[in-house]
């Protein structure tokens, strides 16, 4: 049986010689003592969970200062849940002997530094005060902009997982790199002393934040939205995750840009992220409205004004509990728009898999509430897939369609098209199959939805207007921006990459056409701007956020983890470029506390399409 005896101060003095914890820590991702038996470490006990306990050096050493071109993190954690219940905080204890183990519940996960199997756990004094390291403008801050020398200044650039920093183990940098930045405080006692909320609380109860230390990416809704071009990537490292309180209670719910208390906690790694567990639940001092008002761009019925609209209605079926809500959002928020881009629609028994696979009444019944609530009547237009082979939730054969208004747009006679028949264009302007799928048969489209196209008729101009909905390959598999590998498994970037591989020819078919043709290609692209399958397809087509002048910073419709983020996308040809009057994302789920669906729409407004 292990012991835990309490001894003097003549006990802790012979130890003066012994190992810091910051010799312990290294200057590197791993520790020097990994795997080795040491003895006689003496510290400060900051904080107590029901696991273990987290050390401190009682004087950090110079070396263990923040500034120098590498920093030793002067704070471990004492892996024994016996051993836990021995000390409280402010304890200064020495551990006589121990061992130094690397811990990763995951081989996708960065390493945790701990030490293990504590004997004779001797304790000094109690009641010494603990003082935090202050993260924000009065104290340390995080860099902003990238996570690791090893993502080569793009954490979404190719080849993904092209080094890992387990096996380089390169002398951290924490002025310069995010993660090298809390792996160096790994184990610290630290406060943020002015948290806002970057979204809702996880599955978890976890909340990330931003502290008052200068950030980049910043909207105007408080959250941080990822920013790309063809070369850089800002993910936004200097946000961090507030795990569970170690004191037992429960986080309170927040929401985007809620102002909290001050935080204070212990810097740790778990679950695939950094994080501070703090020593008790996080709380709101400041609420943000989560008021979010509807869009301004209003459609004028004629060719004068066409608004478009995209929103994924998150795996909708004709019983889906949220469907009047989705309802409602697209007539009081979208404005029913002349025609609206959907993605996420399951079959009419949803994850029944009883082989249908016609949407039907879904579409139909999303239009009923549509009219009940507006007077506006959509008439639907979609393919039904091969069962099965959309991907998506099992049974529900999830594709995208179209809603239009038939006062205001027709879809131009041709003879409809069926799961596995490509459309293409003919000489005359006309599709094949109208409305009709892209390359279907593709093995890039390999239980993935399938771009839907079809070409609508403006009736007061009699203009073609070709639309092609998207829902591209998800990001399944993708490791966590905080992981191991560098840069971080994009996951389905392949898929993506290959999919907009299809895409671009037939886009490129039309123009050849006609180069003046009016094309919009719009839906959930499960890609960020500026990473390799939307730049391949913005060689045929333009990003409307740039075309209408959005800000970098509100170009999102997704909070994921940390970020505000865009995954959906509408992209113009050039001739449609010109018409352009303005385009608006509704961030009507990602600012409220209550989300109908996992995604915000967008709506934009063309002006004289005559």
């Amino acid at each position: 049986m292990k012991s835990y005896v309490l001894s003097t101060l003549a006990t802790y003095l012979a130890s003066a010689a012994a190992l810091s914890i910051a010799e312990v820590n290294g200057p590197a991702w791993l520790s020097p003592y990994n795997g080795k038996a040491i003895s006689n470490v003496t510290g400060l006990v900051t904080a107590v969970g029901s696991a273990g306990f987290y050390l401190q050096d009682v004087a950090p050493s110079n070396s263990a200062k923040f500034g120098k071109k590498s920093f030793l993190s002067s704070g471990i954690y004492v892996f024994n849940s016996t051993a836990a219940k021995t000390v409280v905080s402010g304890d200064i204890v020495t551990i006589g002997d121990s061992r130094v183990t690397e811990y990763r519940s995951s081989s996708a996960y960065i390493y945790l530094t701990e030490i293990i199997n504590p004997t004779n756990i001797v304790k000094v004094s109690s009641g010494n005060t603990v003082t935090p390291i202050i993260l924000g403008k009065t104290g340390l801050s995080p860099p902003t902009t990238q996570y690791s020398a090893l993502d080569n200044g793009d954490i979404f650039g190719l080849p993904n997982g092209a080094s890992l920093l387990s096996t380089t183990n390169a002398t951290l940098t924490p002025t310069k790199y995010g993660l090298d930045f809390w792996e160096s405080l790994v184990g610290s006692y630290v406060q943020i002393t002015a948290p806002v909320a970057l979204g809702t609380n996880s599955n978890y109860g976890d909340v990330w934040v931003r502290g008052d230390w200068k950030v980049t990416g910043l909207n105007k809704a408080g959250g941080l939205t990822i920013t790309t071009d063809s070369s850089t990537s800002d993910a936004n490292p200097e946000a961090i995750l507030i795990g569970d309180p170690l004191d037992g209670t429960n986080n309170v719910d927040v929401k985007l840009g809620d102002v909290l208390g001050p935080i204070e906690g212990v810097v740790t790694y778990a679950f695939g992220f950094y994080r501070i567990l703090p020593k008790t639940a996080i709380t709101v001092t400041s609420a943000s409205s989560g008021v979010v008002p509807p869009t301004t761009l209003v459609s004028k019925g004629s060719c004068k004004g066409i608004t478009i609209g995209q929103y994924n209605v998150e795996n909708l079926t004709p019983k889906s509990s949220h469907l009047p809500a989705l309802a409602a959002h697209i007539v009081d928020y979208l404005k029913t728009p002349d025609l609206l881009f959907v993605q996420e629609v399951q079959d009419n028994d949803g994850t029944i898999n009883a082989g249908i696979t016609s949407a039907n009444e879904t579409l139909a019944a999303l239009s009923a509430e549509v009219a009940a609530l507006s007077g506006i009547t959509y008439s639907s237009v979609e393919i039904a897939p091969e069962n099965g082979k959309d991907g998506g939730a099992p049974g529900g054969n999830i594709r995208v369609a179209y809603l239009y208004n038939p006062t205001v747009l027709s879809l131009t006679p041709g003879t409809a098209g069926n799961a596995t028949a490509g459309t293409a264009i003919l000489p005359s302007g006309a599709l094949t199959y109208n409305p009709g799928r892209i390359d279907p048969t593709n093995v890039a489209f390999t239980s993935s939805r399938k771009p839907l196209v079809a070409c609508f008729t403006i009736k007061s101009s009699k203009k073609p207007l070709y639309a092609i909905n998207v829902h591209s390959g998800s990001k399944g598999g993708s490791s966590s921006l905080h992981g191991d590998s560098r840069p971080p498994i994009n996951g389905g970037i392949e898929d993506r990459l290959a999919q907009a591989a299809a895409m671009k020819p037939f886009i490129a078919s039309i123009l050849a056409v006609n180069a003046d043709a009016h094309i919009i290609a719009a839906g959930d692209f499960n890609e960020f701007s500026g990473v390799a399958p939307q730049e391949l397809l913005e060689e045929v087509m333009y990003d409307l956020d740039v075309v209408a002048g959005i800000k970098k910073e509100e170009r999102y419709t997704y909070l994921y983890d940390m970020n505000s983020q865009q995954l959906d996308h509408i992209l113009v040809s050039k001739a449609l470029s010109k018409k352009v009057k303005a385009l608006e994302h509704v961030h009507v789920n990602t600012h409220g506390a209550v989300e109908v669906s996992d995604h915000d729409p967008s709506v934009a407004l063309f002006k004289d399409i005559c």
